[in-house]
């Protein structure tokens, strides 16, 4: 059954084939640091700097990047960044931290002060082609994936992706398990789970307590994790370095990714997901859903 946006057909997750990982595990864990840059003054407000924005984007890159990274990389997690790409051009010592990590990337915008809901079809296919060039220009990876978050998407972005050949959209948090998105052009295209609710920016921004985040994460793994028996699960754990990497934050990350690695898990990116999925069960489940819409029309 297909509902408005007519994107993906409906399906309960208790019904579907069962999804494995690599090596019979749980859960696919991943981590998405969402590294940004704010304008000092947008051009949506040429006059009116925007001083606690630019400032808290800056502390991010100053010093937090540097503290979440040290974490990761002691915890061995190689993360898939949501990056605006003028990071690349602004902070040379943070992009070679990322490729020296063997970071994967996704498209996140160029500024987070620039959202691209406005662009027309041609302005969006060309922002792809630019976005995929400056990424493979400075870190040699393809840019596979997306984040709108703040920096939109359009009612042709899942299109126009697909069309310049990258392979997921995270952008719609909608389920626990990849799943099909139905483009224009017909080529295989997933949802990634990303996540509304382990997504540091929503809690730490709110003024809760960093410790609280850190609990609220324990108890998702955990439900993901015990659910992942019976079906594979996705967990992912979104982070900004304005907030993760404040002095007072840093060690709940650590001590998170140690509780994660204590457990039979794949620590992996959106970018392997993506392509797993895609090879191991993206025909099954396409055929699953035609079977499920063939009994439907049947029925009616």
């Amino acid at each position: 059954m297909s509902l408005p946006p007519n994107r993906f057909d409906y399906s309960a997750i208790v019904d579907r084939p069962r999804l494995t990982w690599p090596n019979g595990a749980r859960l696919a864990f991943w981590v998405a640091p969402n590294i940004e840059h704010w304008e000092f003054t947008p051009a949506s407000r040429p006059n009116r700097p925007d001083i606690p924005n630019y400032a808290r984007y800056d502390y991010g890159n100053r010093a937090g990047f540097w503290r979440m990274i040290d974490v990761l990389n002691q915890n061995d997690v190689r993360a898939c960044c949501c990056l605006n790409t003028a990071v690349l051009d602004h902070y040379p010592e943070i992009t070679k931290a990322m490729v020296d990590a063997n970071w994967d990337y996704m498209a996140h915008g160029v500024y987070n002060s620039r959202p691209i809901y406005g662009l027309t079809m041609e302005e969006e296919r060309e922002y792809w082609r630019d976005t995929i060039a400056t990424v493979k220009k400075h870190t040699g990876k393809m840019v596979k994936g997306m984040l709108g978050g703040g920096n939109g998407y359009t009612l042709h972005t899942d299109d126009l992706m697909a069309e310049a050949g990258l392979l997921y959209h995270t952008s719609w948090i909608i389920d626990d398990q990849p799943v099909p998105i139905k483009v224009k052009g017909g080529q295989k295209f997933l949802y990634v789970p990303y996540s509304g609710q382990t997504n540091d920016v929503l809690t730490l921004f709110a003024n809760r307590e960093v410790d609280s985040f850190y609990q609220l994460s324990i108890d998702q793994f955990d439900t993901l994790y015990r659910e992942g028996a019976e079906s594979g699960r996705v967990m992912c754990l979104a982070l900004h370095p304005h907030f993760i990497g404040r002095p007072n934050s840093a060690k709940y990350l650590n001590r998170f990714l140690k509780y994660v690695r204590s457990h039979d898990v794949w620590v992996t990116t959106a970018d392997e997901i993506a392509e797993y999925y895609l090879k191991h069960h993206y025909d099954s489940f396409v055929s699953y859903l035609n079977q499920q819409a063939a009994v439907s029309a049947k029925g009616q």
